[in-house]
């Protein structure tokens, strides 16, 4: 099945801010300007910003009916664009599980880009939601979604696009997505019982960084150079003796450039004999952004609505920060780039949780809630196998046996 991008356009009202309220969405072909479906809907009584979101959702919604794989979100409310992107904070409890259903509607599809438009550019949207306000107020019931309609408009241009980096994390994801659907990706090998040898394709021996202060305290700890803490350094001399064991035959250590990772990949290193240690900014943790250094808690206490729609999408970032579909593209680079320049070796790959979590998910061909269901400890390691031909064998996850003992 071949990608399929389609543009929604939506809008929401309310007459009194709170007072009757509706909303209206369209979604169009982005080249024809074709408008293949339509909603709208009276909600009583609601805010604006209520209304803006159930046009969004309703507009996600029709876009997933019509099996599409990307969209293009264009709004005139500047609230709901800047929320959906991570930049502005959600503090209204009201708006917070809406933002979290448009957040669960979004990780259906490989890419959504929201847009900010001026309001003239969403008249069709904007007429939808003032048609079901006036059935209502006539007490009438809201006119039924139009699949056919009268207007056809031209495609018109993106405002605000995303971001360099962000719109090719989502190219690559949407690819990802094609190929997966197609079945035309060309890695993926044919599903068999047979073992395999191990040393004919790459061995990756993955392992976590031993803890940080940051680990024990349970805060956010992506790009902040933390050092190991006492413990963690207890950590990483076992877990240096256990790589020694497992994967005498290694032939170079990789780590994460970040101090924590670093120092446990020279323990390594020096535990298999003094092998060359090359440091891969791919392998860095997720960039979290405004949370960074906070504890669990005081990010649910000041960023509820977004944490719930981070957890509820790989595609959304923390404020300010990076995205788990862009932190998988580049682990995902990082391991082609690994495999390529080590065929039939073992290496060490010394990285963070998020990194690690993402390598796994992607080896199991696991969904997204994977990441929330696996736990990595602190020093851990897991081992997978990877061939030529795309064939994967996830040998171990986690392990901690090394570790029993260290106070």
């Amino acid at each position: 099945m071949a990608a399929r991008v389609v543009q929604i356009e939506a809008d929401g009202g309310s007459r009194g801010n709170p007072g009757p309220a509706g909303y209206g969405a369209v979604v169009r072909d982005p080249e024809t300007g074709e408008v293949l479906a339509e909603r709208s809907e009276s909600i009583g009584v609601a805010t604006n910003n209520v209304a803006e979101y159930r046009g969004l959702i309703a507009g996600l919604e029709a876009a997933a009916e019509l099996d599409a794989t990307e969209v293009d979100v264009r709004m005139d409310s500047k609230l709901v664009v800047e929320q959906m992107c991570g930049r502005w904070q959600i503090k209204h409890p009201g708006l917070r599980p809406l933002a979290a259903q448009a957040a669960g509607l979004v990780a259906r599809f490989a890419a959504v880009r929201f847009s900010w438009i001026p309001r003239e550019r969403n008249r069709h949207a904007d007429a939808l939601a003032n048609a079901a306000m006036d059935a209502a107020a006539a007490g009438a019931s809201a006119p039924p979604a139009i699949e056919k309609p009268r207007i056809v408009e031209p495609p018109r241009e993106v405002a605000a696009p995303d971001s360099a980096a962000r719109a090719r994390a989502r190219e690559v994801a949407a690819g990802a997505a094609t190929a997966r659907a197609t079945g035309s990706d060309a890695t993926a090998a044919p599903a068999s019982w047979e073992p395999r040898p191990s040393l004919t394709g790459t061995r990756l021996v993955l392992v976590r960084h031993g803890e940080t202060e940051y680990t024990e305290q349970g805060r956010y700890s992506g790009r902040g150079d933390i050092a190991l803490s006492a413990r963690g350094r207890a950590q990483i001399r076992a877990t240096a003796a256990r790589v020694a064991a497992l994967a005498p035959g290694t032939v170079a250590v990789v780590s994460s450039p970040l101090t924590r990772c670093v120092a446990t990949a020279e323990a390594i290193a020096a535990a298999l004999g003094d092998r060359p240690v090359r440091r891969d900014d791919d392998l860095i943790e997720c960039d979290f952004g405004a949370w960074e250094g906070r504890t669990f808690a005081e990010v649910r206490q000041g960023w509820p609505g977004e944490l719930d729609a981070w957890l509820a999408s790989t595609r959304i970032a923390p404020p300010q920060g990076e995205s788990f579909t862009q932190v998988a593209e580049r682990a995902s680079r990082a391991v082609a780039r690994l495999c390529a320049a080590y065929p039939r070796e073992t290496v060490v790959v010394v990285s963070h949780v998020s990194p690690i979590k993402l390598m796994l998910r992607d080896a199991l061909a696991a969904g997204d809630s994977f990441l929330h269901r696996l736990y990595l400890d602190a020093a851990g390691i897991s081992v997978l196998d990877m061939w030529p031909d795309g064939g994967v064998a996830v040998r171990s996850v986690n392990e901690t046996g090394h570790l029993d003992g260290i106070d």
